[in-house]
């Protein structure tokens, strides 16, 4: 036959963790909800200009880049270019013989991103960062 032992009479031999894992938790979500994260950002400097200011794009005194809403996507002073790569030389020979001159990005509201952001790679690649972008309101 099998015998039960009485339970003993005194104090519980193991020790009772549940309400030390409890507070560790407590305290680790409380650290966790208050540490500094660090947030991911890309930083944009927008210019304080008024409108009057900017540059005028019949004066001559810009590039102005055109991204079209439909293929051939690209425009150099109003002059579309067949494909990427005749734009990009056309591009980079015309900011090296006026490099004074402000770049002026203009592009159509119907315009795909794609084509954007291949000539904004372009601008970063030329290390060219003093742009003006022109858009609808």
């Amino acid at each position: 036959m099998i015998r039960s032992q009485p339970p003993s009479s005194g104090l519980s031999e193991q020790i009772d963790l549940t309400s030390l894992i409890d507070i560790i938790f407590i305290v680790l979500v409380f650290l966790l909800l208050t540490a500094n994260t660090q947030l991911m950002a890309l930083p944009v400097d927008v210019p304080q200009q008024q409108e009057t200011s900017l540059v005028n794009l019949n004066d001559g005194h810009a590039l102005a880049v055109n991204v079209l809403p439909q293929a051939p996507y690209y425009a150099l002073n109003q002059q579309p270019f067949g494909d990427f790569d005749q734009f990009k030389a056309a591009f980079i020979a015309a900011h090296k013989a006026h490099p004074e001159r402000t770049v002026v990005v203009a592009a159509d509201s119907q315009a795909p991103v794609q084509p954007l952001m291949k000539l904004l790679a372009l601008l970063q690649a030329q290390r060219i960062d003093q742009t003006q972008i022109v858009m609808e309101e």
